[in-house]
């Protein structure tokens, strides 16, 4: 018999060895917390524009197939067609977006600065002309009204601190990590670039890929970690592209119904349910509640108007459109969505939110499959409505 060498590891230990290695990157990265955090912050930095094209890519992929596949199906340059046909139609929207919406938006803003300015003094007048006419002591109303206006001058220097901090960053997003303009142009111009190769070339992209994949793990392992991303791929297109043509629809269909009904501020409101609803199941909540207290500011019977057609565009919306644009994309209950929001949230705050249903449903499926290849490995399968739960569950 052939001597084997003892330089050659058996599959156990090199599984050892593996697991051995796992442990000390571990150690050495909670050790050394603060210079891996700098380090993958420094790699994110640099490969933020990729990062971005890549989001743009995905976000637009869905209308390039349509163009490539619906329009220009007989015509030979068909993609490179459908990709600039969709980037126009990008830009003409966020041109549309930034001459027309953010102007309104911001008239709006300030329009309910004054409304709230006055708001106040005719409260200072109210309340003091209350005290008057049921001798309440003056200074007791003095002292509401200080302790109410430190409340109030507490709340806006924290809104004014939170938008002077979330507008560089709204400025900057996609544009993104360089200062000053030479580089945010070239962030720019890096960004529609990548994302543009990236739509041309998402076949040659994606074979590379899988190439890896193959070179990497075995041929079953390799099928099965394709098939999964194949799953999850559907799952996230699905209901990103879904969540976000629905939500574009919900903020229409509520400008034009807050238009009709005579309530103030129809665009900022528009715009502000429209953002808020891409978040499953608490959006119209989120959304509803600041635009409420805005118009009980305003005027409350406009604020009554406008509860009563949130509630009727959120049963519209999770009735009729939601499951007519989105169907059963994520493939789970609405017990699980509440559960993958709540956790999403938690963690990861507002993306967290968005992709934390989407996240889940893939985990879901995996383990819903594992879960049943088991019962079928043990002889327990079959669906519940023909069988007593005795009888599908043995000892149970």
């Amino acid at each position: 018999m052939k001597k084997k060498k003892w330089f050659i590891l058996d599959e156990r230990s090199v599984s050892s060895l593996l697991v051995l290695l796992i442990a000390i990157t571990f150690y050495l990265v909670f050790t050394h917390f603060g210079i891996v955090r700098r380090v993958v912050s420094t790699i994110l930095k640099v490969l933020m524009p990729f990062i971005v094209g890549f989001a743009i890519a995905y976000l637009l992929n869905g209308p390039t197939n349509f163009f490539e596949h619906k329009v220009f199906t007989k015509l030979k340059c068909r993609r490179g067609l459908a990709v600039l046909v969709v980037y126009v139609l990008f830009i003409a929207l966020l041109a549309i977006l930034v001459m027309l919406i953010l102007p309104q938006v911001a008239k709006s803003v300030v329009s309910l600065y004054w409304i709230i300015q006055g708001f106040f003094l005719n409260l200072n007048s109210l309340l003091q002309q209350v005290s008057r006419e049921f001798n309440i002591d003056q200074a007791m109303i003095n002292s509401f009204l200080d302790q109410f206006m430190a409340s109030y001058s507490d709340i806006m220097s924290k809104v004014s601190d939170l938008a002077s901090k979330a507008i560089p960053h709204i400025l900057s997003m996609g544009v993104a990590l360089g200062s000053g303009v030479v580089s945010a142009v070239i962030s720019a111009i890096t960004v529609v670039i990548s994302s543009i190769y990236m739509l041309l070339d998402k076949n040659s992209l994606s074979r590379q890929c899988k190439e890896l994949v193959y070179s990497i793990l075995p041929t079953g392992k390799a099928n099965r970690f394709i098939s999964v991303c194949s799953r999850a791929n559907d799952i996230f297109s699905g209901f990103i592209n879904g969540k976000i043509l629905d939500s574009a629809i919900m903020g229409v269909l509520c400008f034009v119904l807050t238009s009709v009904l005579r309530i103030e501020f129809p665009v900022l409101i528009g715009v502000v349910i429209g953002v808020t609803n891409i978040i499953p199941f608490f959006g119209p909540i989120v959304g509803a509640v600041p635009c409420i207290l805005i118009l009980l500011i305003v005027d409350p019977w406009q604020a009554l108007r406008f509860a009563a057609l949130v509630l009727a565009l959120q049963q519209f919306d999770g009735n009729i459109l939601g499951p007519k644009i989105l169907g059963n994309s994520t493939g789970i209950s609405a017990f699980w969505v509440l559960v993958s929001i709540v956790v999403g949230g938690g963690l990861f705050g507002f993306p967290g939110m968005l992709l934390g249903v989407p996240t889940f449903a893939v985990i879901y499926s995996l383990v819903g499959e594992w879960v049943h290849n088991r019962l079928t490995s043990r002889g327990i399968e079959g669906a519940a409505e023909h069988k007593t739960e005795t009888e599908q569950y043995p000892g149970g």
